[in-house]
């Protein structure tokens, strides 16, 4: 749907992982095996809790571009409390990064992913588009952080022209 670039650092999972469902047409990513493997899940079991934590995570996008929910859904902080992390620190150079306390499961990489851009500054940055019939996400890499739409061309231009024809009729 967009033709931006992949969001930096770990937040390209979390966007990749939003962006499996396409809400126009209705297609989930997450139905196929190839779409699972995108995002690192192999097993069908595990594609229902990575619907709800893509909903989760559409829901927080969504807020900070400044939109309400799209729908009822699990606070994504309850979701991610049951992936901890923990502090590695390299003995050869100090480097230090968190890392999933249990293995790497999605809602551990994708709270590692939210605590690696929370300390870069990179969190609020990833929003959802607010076209209503699309709600994919993306990386606002303009300077003001004001990023509306995934595409200008696509949903910009169409939320303009709704304008447009809402003031001549």
């Amino acid at each position: 749907m967009t033709e931006r670039s992949p969001a930096p650092g770990g937040l390209a999972l979390i966007e990749a992982l939003v962006n499996t469902l396409d809400i126009e047409s209705g297609a989930d990513a997450l139905d196929t095996p190839e779409g699972r493997a995108r995002v690192g899940i192999s097993r069908d079991d595990e594609a229902e809790d990575a619907r709800a934590l893509r909903e989760s995570l559409r829901a927080v996008l969504l807020a900070h571009a400044g939109h309400p929910p799209h729908r009822e859904v699990p606070p994504l902080g309850d979701l991610l409390a049951a992936a901890p992390l923990v502090v590695r620190v390299d003995p050869a150079d100090g480097s230090a990064a968190l890392v999933p306390a249990g293995g790497p499961s999605l809602p551990a990489r994708v709270a590692a992913a939210v605590a690696e851009a929370l300390v870069a500054g990179t969190w609020t940055r990833l929003k959802a588009c607010e076209a209503p019939d699309c709600h994919w996400a993306y990386y606002d890499r303009s300077p003001a952080g004001r990023g509306r739409w995934c595409s200008m061309q696509v949903c910009g231009a169409r939320a303009k022209m709704r304008r447009y024809r809402a003031k001549g009729a």
